[in-house]
């Protein structure tokens, strides 16, 4: 990468612009988004590890499409070892099914169906089989008590293993042509294996699942370095969790080398366990460095720049994201290791920047939390338009959840020195509504700001950026003047 100015002061994604140069990259298609970090993304995308983003259903969602999610280190152990084991077993082409039997109810119907962007539920008998499915359309005005039996609509594709082989244009357009454009798949035996969309059938052509070696998908956890770190560790590996987090806010200090150094005697050497160990947050070279030093394969950079994070407001510290990036990438690469860039991402344009900057993954948080995939409860405003809460962290929200075992003397202190917003409204978007969609967006984004560097992959686009730097106004010009972006 390539700054055309020298800056004077550390940058923001928003003080930065890319310059086109000549490029002989003609499709977006023909760009390779995979990461270099051992993490196995093949599209360099992270779901931060917070409670209001990341859970069972975003971590099979984001490694299905080549992403990756952190699984917040405020779950129990027991509930981790589940959500690792479930996401392990998901199916790499078929979304997994929402269900009820006959005798379910419309009621517990309409609860299941903001969980998935399809919207429909499968009814099924005691072996599994599909017997119909259940949209909002048969819902709309009946008896939430009655049987989803005396509703339930047969006019869903049923597919077979056999369905699956046909070219992915032809099974596209059977699906695009049903009335719901999604349709239910069967295994040999006709059990229910999952529900297939047209969109689903597009998506699997353009991208490609992360995987473990067994083939199935990939999956992170995060762990707090005043846990057990050892036990955990250990426990991590055995039920196959792929890349562990050691996370806390601040990521230089004596606690966290202790952790990492603890963690790679339990891992080994890198070059001998399959498993990525992520340490952060840091936003220096010196963080970078020994962290790295200390067993780090990766160093997680960005300390305030969420949009859920007060840190900056309540100490001043931090660092503006893209010169952090950029400095602790290069040393990081100087040692052997890799960077993720966590925090201040809004719009694709800032995960190319970041990318530019040096990093392998960039983490987004809230930006994901309006998903249908979050863990959250969907909810309506009063206009009608869907959300989902996100909070920080450190607000006082995540402090009462993650110390919810102490006494109530230790939980008070620790809640006079909360940071972070404990609640915002994160509204889904009119058109889209799942983490599919901005997977589509960020991705599209990504690869046209290859395409225009030259670049067809990301050691080429690290290599041929140009970067400007511009000011207020001039970001301000490249925003649509009836602009989407809030």
């Amino acid at each position: 990468m390539r700054l055309i100015h020298t800056p004077s002061t550390d940058l923001t994604y928003d003080d930065c612009f890319f310059l086109p140069r000549r490029s002989a990259v003609t499709s977006r298609f023909d760009v390779d988004l995979g990461s270099d970090d051992g993490s196995g993304t093949t599209i360099p995308l992270v779901a931060a590890n917070m409670t209001a983003v990341s859970g069972r259903r975003m971590a099979e969602v984001m490694a299905r499409r080549g992403g990756l999610a952190v699984l917040p280190q405020d779950l129990s152990p027991e509930r981790i070892d589940s959500i690792v084991r479930s996401v392990k077993e998901r199916d790499l082409l078929v979304d997994h099914p929402l269900t009820l039997t006959a005798d379910g109810t419309l009621g517990q119907a309409a609860d299941l169906l903001p969980k998935r962007p399809h919207g429909i539920v499968v009814v099924i008998d005691e072996a599994q089989r599909p017997l119909g499915t259940v949209s909002a359309e048969e819902i709309a005005g009946r008896d939430s008590f009655a049987p989803v039996a005396d509703v339930m609509s047969e006019d869903v594709p049923v597919l077979g293993p056999e369905d699956l082989e046909a070219p992915p244009a032809r099974l596209h357009a059977r699906i695009a042509a049903t009335h719901h454009d999604a349709a239910v798949v069967v295994d040999g035996e006709g059990a229910l294996r999952g529900v297939l969309t047209a969109t689903g059938v597009l998506r699997s052509t353009i991208y490609t699942p992360a995987t473990d070696a067994q083939g199935r998908l990939r999956i992170a956890v995060a762990v707090g370095i005043n846990a057990d770190v050892a036990a955990r560790v250990r426990d991590l590996v055995a039920v196959g969790v792929d890349v562990i987090v050691l996370d806390t806010a601040h990521g230089h200090q004596e606690k966290m080398l202790e952790a990492l150094r603890t963690a790679r005697q339990v891992l080994g050497p890198a070059q001998d366990t399959p498993v990525r160990l992520v340490a952060g947050n840091i936003v220096t070279a010196e963080g970078t460095r020994e962290l790295i030093e200390a067993g780090a394969d990766v160093v997680k950079v960005g300390v305030g720049p969420g949009a859920m994070c007060t840190t900056r407001m309540m100490t001043g510290v931090g660092r503006p994201q893209f010169s952090a990036v950029l400095e602790c990438a290069a040393e990081a690469r100087r040692l052997g290791g890799r960077v993720w860039a966590d925090g201040g991402v809004r719009h694709p344009r800032d995960v190319a920047l970041a990318l530019a900057a040096g990093a392998s993954n960039v983490m987004i948080g809230s930006w994901f939390a309006g998903t249908y995939e979050s863990p959250g409860q969907m909810r309506t405003d009063e206009s009608g338009r869907r959300y989902k809460e996100s909070f920080g962290m450190a607000s006082k929200r995540a402090v009462s959840h993650r110390t919810a075992q102490e006494d109530a003397f230790a939980r008070a202190r620790k809640g006079l020195f909360e940071e972070g917003i404990s609640t915002s409204r994160m509204f889904l978007a009119e058109n889209g509504g799942g983490v599919e969609d901005l997977l589509d967006e960020i991705t599209a984004g990504v690869r046209s700001s290859y395409t225009y560097a030259g670049a067809s992959s990301t050691a080429e686009f690290r290599d041929r950026a140009v970067i400007g730097l511009q000011g207020a106004a001039g970001y301000a010009e490249g925003r649509p003047v009836a602009s989407s972006w809030s």
